[in-house]
């Protein structure tokens, strides 16, 4: 690709190269792309290699819907992003704040993946310094989910166990936001099927709670549903094969979350890409990508990403075009399906 192209028609047309960059410092160079199409449709994806504080300024306010991301923690993976100090954190981490505020849509929402580390031998309170700042710049805390980690890191230390989960910070900039709940229900399971089969008559009438607090339960109600909202904790296994960087994690991470909080022809950012994982799973999901990554190495991996995820993308495109024209047309003939493959069609 032209070295002087835009990544992504999400970018302004006359964003070249040289709008990418601070005077004096060295200018990301643009790696990835594709067209803007019809929402929901055929969706576009694209990396740029640099510091999402200088890349996200070319970027139009109010573009985005959905930020996930996760970005370098403090003192870790030094040897990928140089690491910052946890005393640091904060003051590095808000100015780039600050422009995804301006680039996020009014009922968008953002979501970091980030964990405190260990500082001589306690936990240091850089994330909860990090909250009270994000409020204090206008954000709303509106949630915190815990990934829980099924197959965390093994190890032994004096004073704490392993670490099993990671927080995902929710904020957004308004309390109404967008959120599709009923995307992301889970299944009853096999308790319902025994439980409800039989419901004796304390089961149909609604019981206070026993210790004189204000819940209550009306076993009743759950007779007819196959699915139930979630909790709050995610139970997911961490990525085993780290895609080459060095703190990867899994595509049901981020896919969650993108199904919670966007619809399809959406745009999702995430400004910290790495390896392309969250980019991968909104072109998947049918939503447009963007990234921005800070090491041209990783960007260059992260373009491979998104390449597999492009083709995926369009093949389940092409074979959803098939069907709708065989719905309108039932009575056609039978050679358009050569028009896709089964095999072309990823499972």
């Amino acid at each position: 690709m032209n070295d002087r192209a835009v990544p992504l028609a999400l970018l302004p047309k006359s964003a070249g190269r040289r709008a990418l960059g601070r005077s004096g410092a060295s200018r990301p160079e643009p790696l990835g792309g594709g067209e803007r199409s019809e929402p929901g449709r055929h969706v576009s994806g694209g990396v740029v290699a640099g510091d999402c504080l200088d890349v996200l300024r070319s970027l139009p306010a109010q573009r985005v819907d959905l930020i996930v991301t996760s970005p370098p923690y403090a003192d870790q993976r030094a040897s990928t992003y140089g690491g910052v100090t946890a005393d640091d954190y904060v003051a590095w981490f808000m100015p780039r704040a600050e422009q995804f505020a301006r680039v996020l849509k009014p009922r968008g929402s953002l979501v970091i993946n980030i964990k405190e580390k260990v500082v001589d031998g306690q936990r240091h309170t850089y994330v909860l310094e990090l909250i009270l700042a994000m409020k204090k710049q206008g954000w709303l805390w509106t949630e915190e989910y815990v990934w829980h980690k099924r197959n965390c890191f093994p190890g032994k230390w004096p004073n704490r166990f392993r670490d099993a989960w990671e927080r995902c910070l929710h904020f957004t900039r308004q309390k109404q936001f967008k959120m599709n709940q009923d995307a992301v229900m889970v299944p009853m399971g096999d308790w319902a099927q025994t439980r409800l089969k039989t419901l004796g008559a304390n089961d149909v009438v609604r019981h206070d709670s026993r210790v004189g607090n204000a819940f209550g339960k009306n076993i009743a109600n759950w007779q007819g549903r196959d699915r139930a909202y979630p909790t709050n904790v995610l139970h997911l296994a961490t990525e085993c094969g780290n895609k080459g960087h060095s703190a990867a994690f899994p595509q049901a991470l981020p896919r969650w979350f993108i199904e919670l909080f966007t619809d399809p022809g959406d745009t999702v950012l995430d400004p910290f890409a790495g390896s392309g994982t969250t980019l991968a799973a909104a072109l998947a999901l049918g939503r447009n990508a963007l990234g921005v990554e800070l090491s041209p190495a990783y960007a260059a991996r992260c373009r491979e990403t998104l390449a597999g995820a492009h083709e995926a993308a369009r093949a389940l495109a092409r074979a959803r075009d098939l069907t709708e024209q065989d719905l309108a047309s039932p009575g056609r003939t039978p050679d358009a399906a050569a028009f896709v493959s089964k095999d072309s069609v990823p499972s």
